[in-house]
């Protein structure tokens, strides 16, 4: 009985959530610019989409490059800030793109869980400027107990901000962020944590309470890693 009534509550929650979508990405643009440095001379972000977070550091920073392999939202992003001269949009994947390196800031949303996250990782930390800084926020693959008490605590939360987005969204007009095809994730925040002690030590790894984690890291000044 109770089993049959859990399964009643998380279809209503699912189908209420497919009414009532919103970007769990974009809900921490605020956040990720709170841990950036005032001054950026150059910025790059991965996984870009459509370009919200570019446009956002396009206002701060001296130029911006955005890059994602999906070639439709890259149409997009350039449609949307095609008269920016800050910004440049490249449709490319992260592991294989000619990229310069020396960027001041480097900014990954819900990105790694699509490429091999290790090598991934290690290449952003290697396209970074001494004094960089890299934030990271990506999805994991529940393990831990703590993993699934922060998620069943998530639910209530996303089912308040989603009607609450909903209505803003409604009011302002503005469409959902158009979104490159999502893939599931297999990489634990245990591991995550071990790879990133081994590619960017120092780091600050969070758990956040809407299914994602972030990571900060800054560069040493004398680019030693």
């Amino acid at each position: 009985m109770m089993a049959a009534v859990g399964q009643r509550a998380l279809a209503w929650c699912g189908e209420w959530n497919r009414g009532h979508p919103w970007d769990h990405n974009a809900h921490h643009h605020g956040w990720i610019e709170r841990h950036l440095p005032s001054r950026i001379n150059a910025a790059l972000d991965i996984g870009c989409g459509t370009g919200d977070l570019v446009r956002r550091l396009s206002r701060r920073a001296g130029h911006v490059t955005g890059l994602d392999a999906d070639p439709a939202s890259i149409d997009t992003a350039r449609r949307l800030l095609h008269e920016q001269g800050n910004v440049d949009f490249r449709c490319e994947d992260l592991l294989s793109a000619d990229l310069p390196g020396g960027y001041d800031v480097i900014t990954a949303l819900a990105v790694l869980h699509h490429v091999p996250f290790e090598p991934a990782l290690s290449r952003l930390r290697d396209l970074l400027a001494p004094g960089g800084t890299l934030v990271v926020l990506g999805v994991y693959r529940e393990e831990e107990p703590s993993d699934h008490l922060l998620s069943a605590a998530a639910v209530p939360a996303n089912l308040v901000m989603g009607t609450v987005k909903t209505l803003q969204r409604r009011s302002s007009q503005r469409p959902i962020a158009m979104s490159a095809p999502a893939a599931p994730t297999t990489t634990t925040l245990r591991e995550i944590r071990d790879i990133a002690n081994r590619q960017t030590p120092r780091a600050s790894l969070r758990r956040h309470l809407f299914w994602r984690y972030s990571l900060r890291y800054t560069a040493a000044p004398d680019a030693s890693r």
